[in-house]
């Protein structure tokens, strides 16, 4: 007699959370303060745990709630708003799971995620966005139309109906999870999905990939979701300054063009024109940048830094904030050959100058 052996059932998952965020550049920067004020009447959350340090903490507020269909199913969310100093907005919509099958759950968060997209007619983002600038206008310094945007998925796993006796990502597959697709996946597709897995304690799993991230942390948030936000707004904001330096140059290199045909008398003027504006965009996006270098730190705990650094390197911020060092070295390299050139240009104005006044000079002593 032959007995047949079944792999054993996945527990039901008990109490979970899935997480659509929306980040999208607003400004040049929010007056954070101002906007607290502006927003006195929205309740504030709870800020994120202890060891981790941000140069200026974003504002955190509770907004609203929206309804989505989700397979057929009218299912709530809870929308969240974070503000930061450097300009950008992250729209939290958040949906609360109960007692619900492994499978189903798998199914669930991607449907969540496909009605929330961004380019799906109907998803909530824009008339959110709208509604939390129009409530902030006064806080916004340069306010813009927000083209560039970043969007994440947080999978977040209180706990399961019975204990599971084995790490998360040996006792249930996370691939599907992880990768937003119901299709069977290759042994070297899911190895790179769960390459970058990370626990503080035993029971801990924490797997990120670039656009999910799935948080087993059975014994307490840890802050992993504030430091998968503060990295995605980082590449936001650096992807903003990256097109606007992609925008700047082509406009650089016609106006000094242009500059040459000045006459020899205007052009000292009007290439210490075009330097004092390229100095001018220098400044903003160096300062800019500074800000968003210094967003975040997670001071005193090293299993955080290693995911916080983790996360930057995956997501890429590391490579874009170089493209934009490299842009902005040509920029500031242009300055100050055009900051010379204005000055070699006044030095040859000023001799012809000396030149003529001398001229006259001689011709009214021989006159005379």
């Amino acid at each position: 007699m032959t007995s047949t052996l079944h792999p054993p059932a996945v527990p039901r998952v008990q109490n979970a959370w899935i997480t659509a965020l929306g980040l999208f550049d607003v400004a040049y920067a929010i007056d954070i303060g101002k906007a607290r004020e502006l927003c006195a009447d929205m309740p504030s959350l709870s800020e994120p745990p202890g060891p981790l340090r941000f140069g200026v903490p974003p504002l955190r507020l509770r907004h609203t709630s929206v309804a989505i269909e989700v397979g057929g199913v009218q299912m709530t969310g809870n929308v969240a708003v974070h503000l930061y100093e450097f300009g950008t907005i992250t729209l939290d919509i958040s949906f609360d799971i109960e007692d619900m099958a492994w499978p189903v759950f798998v199914d669930t968060a991607r449907e969540i995620e496909q009605a929330l997209a961004f380019d799906k007619p109907g998803a909530p983002w824009m008339p959110l966005l709208e509604q939390i600038k129009t409530r902030i206008a006064a806080a916004l310094e340069r306010a813009n139309d927000a083209v560039i945007q970043e969007d994440y998925l947080l999978i977040e796993i209180e706990d399961f109906s019975e204990p599971l006796g084995m790490p998360l990502h040996l006792a249930v597959d996370l691939t599907p999870l992880l990768a937003g697709d119901a299709r069977p996946l290759s042994d070297n597709t899911r190895e790179t999905l769960l390459r970058h897995r990370f626990g503080y304690l035993a029971d801990d799993c924490v797997v990120i990939t670039r656009d999910r991230a799935v948080l087993y942390q059975p014994g307490g948030d840890a802050g992993i979701d504030a430091v998968l936000e503060a990295a995605n707004a980082q590449l936001l904001e650096l992807r903003h300054y990256g097109a606007l330096l992609d925008d700047e140059l082509p406009r650089m290199y016609d106006l000094v063009d242009r500059t040459r045909t000045v006459s020899a008398f205007l052009a000292p003027a009007e290439l210490s024109r075009l330097a004092r504006r390229l100095y001018t965009v220098v400044a903003e996006v160096t300062e800019l940048t500074e800000k968003v270098d210094n967003a975040l730190e997670a001071t005193g705990h090293p299993y955080l830094a290693q995911v916080y650094t983790t996360t930057l390197e995956l997501f890429g911020v590391p490579a874009v904030g170089a493209a934009v060092d490299r842009k902005l070295a040509i920029v500031r390299d242009t300055y100050a050959a055009l900051y010379d050139e204005a000055a070699v240009s006044r030095a040859g104005l000023l001799e012809i100058t000396i030149v003529v006044l001398i001229a006259v000079e001689l011709i009214l002593a021989v006159i005379k």
